[in-house]
């Protein structure tokens, strides 16, 4: 089993940045790859990006392209997520995910429900 915790969220303006923190603990292992996610109140569930554990390789939605960066730190068994030039559309609570598994699609893996372990989110408020 894997436990994620997020932190790093908070209220900024328009045009801010902020960075997010995800620390793995537990079976880290066994992870294969891990992703963020966000979701908006009244909305589902979406995909922000995603990055191999062991290449680094990325994988970002295009509505962040540019402005949002993954990355991770394997010897503290923590994934980051730089957000720029933040929007109001941005606004959600974010949550990280861990993959324990393989899967056909690798790094593009963006489904919820390929990622069996989930962090409690952390709210990201853009103001206008």
């Amino acid at each position: 089993q894997v436990t994620l915790v997020e932190s790093g969220g908070g209220l900024v303006q328009a045009g801010g940045s902020l960075r997010l923190s995800c620390e793995a603990s537990g079976r880290t292992f066994s992870i294969y790859g891990m992703g963020w996610f966000r979701q908006a109140p009244g909305k589902e569930r979406d995909f922000v990006a995603a990055i191999s554990w062991s290449l680094g390789s990325t994988y970002y939605a295009d509505s962040v392209k540019g402005r949002f960066t993954i990355s991770r730190d394997n010897a503290k068994n923590t994934m980051y997520l730089q957000i720029n030039s933040l929007i109001p559309e941005d606004t959600a609570v974010y949550y990280c995910a861990a993959r324990t598994g393989p899967h056909s699609m690798g790094v593009r893996t963006t489904a919820p429900s390929a990622f069996g372990s989930w962090g409690q989110g952390t709210q990201v408020t853009v103001s206008s």
